[in-house]
């Protein structure tokens, strides 16, 4: 049985495919508590049913696509992601995982997408601050980072806030010898004003050689959910 928030079929909203036609089959619960998560209903709130891996399956092959997401959440803390991914390599899709790189197993994977969490995830304030602590110690793993990035294909997705951040993601990126090519910078915004008001990260793309990481998505669509 899989522990899911949601499944859906939609368009890749971020990274080196956005655009792709893809289904989406977002686990729930997380290891971390992002205070600007824009999916709170698998990490603060965490919702779902189980649902068990052949009706996800057959959910799959009928839209015939392709390429499957596998999110969260952070699907990387499930042992069932294992036996998921298996079965959808042999169904013959493209998988790509995202995971914010604190947990490392062995599964199929084309595609590893890896968000790990800058300062500004943090929750200082949120919740009283009961999270931070644990958040803090737990959202940078540059041992798991590396072991991934070795292990499989992978973008490095870092979210952006402020000008700020640009110098710990240039430190971090460095830390773990990722490709430039690879890094993408995406600006954190849950509305497309937000997101037009932070352009200066396409201007630090081309100072750094990092790629922009649309959000179409929310452009397309706004903040909503299962789409």
């Amino acid at each position: 049985m899989l522990h899911l928030a949601e499944t859906f079929y939609s368009i890749q909203g971020e990274g080196l495919l956005a655009g792709v036609p893809s289904f989406f089959i977002r686990f729930t619960g997380c290891n971390l508590r992002c205070v600007w998560c824009d999916t709170p209903y698998t990490s603060w709130k965490p919702e779902g049913e189980k649902r068990s891996l052949e009706d996800v399956l057959a959910e799959v092959q009928a839209q015939a696509c392709g390429y499957v997401v596998v999110t969260g959440g952070e699907p990387m803390i499930h042992p069932e992601v294992v036996t998921l991914c298996a079965r959808l390599k042999q169904a013959g899709q493209h998988i790509t995982i995202e995971t914010n790189g604190t947990v490392f197993r062995e599964l199929a994977c084309d595609l590893m997408s890896i968000s790990p969490k800058l300062r500004n995830s943090t929750p200082w304030k949120r919740a009283q601050g009961r999270w931070a602590a644990a958040h803090e110690q737990a959202r940078w793993r540059p041992d798991i980072v590396q072991q991934l990035m070795a292990h499989y294909p992978y973008q490095l997705k870092f979210v952006v806030a402020d000008p700020a951040d640009l110098e710990e993601i240039r430190a971090l990126a460095a830390e773990v010898k990722a490709d430039p090519r690879r890094v993408l910078l995406m600006p954190e915004g849950r509305s497309s004003k937000t997101l037009r008001e932070r352009t200066w990260i396409a201007s630090a793309c081309r100072e750094y050689g990092y790629r922009y990481g649309p959000r179409l998505h929310v452009h397309l669509w706004g903040d909503r959910r299962g789409i």
